[in-house]
């Protein structure tokens, strides 16, 4: 069995639980407390496993694998069906670019560690980290929804079913909502909305995690 080391709150380890329950693959969750006693990544036992000491780590076996959209691109070679991806390469490629908007623009800047510095060594005070934190999810999702605007409207993020950009979204989307965010983004909105009404979103979410509100 799978098994992926996870934080309730992290959205890159929610995003890999959306794409595993789209997948219909069984998985062992292991938490990782990202706070607790300095953080539980910091721990010589995940170090070893992971010396990127983040969330998630997908373990296969004897295979190890850090970095969602690594994992995605596994999960989909490994199990081709359902897939995940536009078979269209253009749809592909923009499906990829939209997984990068937010796995490499967005969420670095939210960060637990990068909140962290700011706090801990620069000195920026709650209000500066949230004014921060408002300011870059609210540039990168002000692109994304231009970008759904310049296309047909479609169900999900790219047609009539999820594929890994909606994996990425709507954790996002939560992100954006826990941290004040949210601005008016009618086409995330319905995706968003439309997403949470399938099984594989609603177990995924953080709240429903065996660690949830342990923070």
């Amino acid at each position: 069995m799978l098994k992926l080391y996870s934080y309730w709150r992290s959205s890159c380890s929610y995003r890999v639980r959306i794409a595993l329950n789209l997948k219909g693959v069984e998985y062992q969750t292991i938490p990782v407390h990202l706070l607790r006693d300095g953080g539980e990544q910091h721990s010589a036992a995940y170090r070893a496993l992971n010396p990127q000491q983040l969330v998630p780590l997908l373990v296969d076996g004897e295979f190890a694998l850090g970095q969602s959209l690594a994992i995605f691109q596994y999960l989909e070679a490994r199990l081709p069906q359902p897939a995940l991806a536009p078979r269209d390469a253009q749809a592909a490629a923009r499906m990829w670019s939209l997984c990068q908007a937010i796995a490499c623009e967005i969420q670095p800047l939210q960060n637990t560690r990068l909140l962290k510095h700011l706090g801990e060594v620069l000195g920026v005070d709650e209000a500066g980290r949230t004014a921060w934190l408002r300011h870059w999810i609210g540039i990168g999702l002000d692109a994304l929804e231009e970008e759904m605007q310049a296309r047909q409207a479609t169900p999900f993020c790219f047609g009539d079913a999820p594929t890994y950009a909606d994996c990425c979204l709507v954790p996002q989307m939560y992100s954006a909502e826990r941290f004040g965010a949210v601005k008016e983004w009618p086409r995330l909105k319905a995706i968003v909305a439309r997403c949470r009404e399938l099984p594989a979103f609603v177990s995924a979410h953080p709240e429903r995690q065996m660690d949830a509100q342990k923070a």
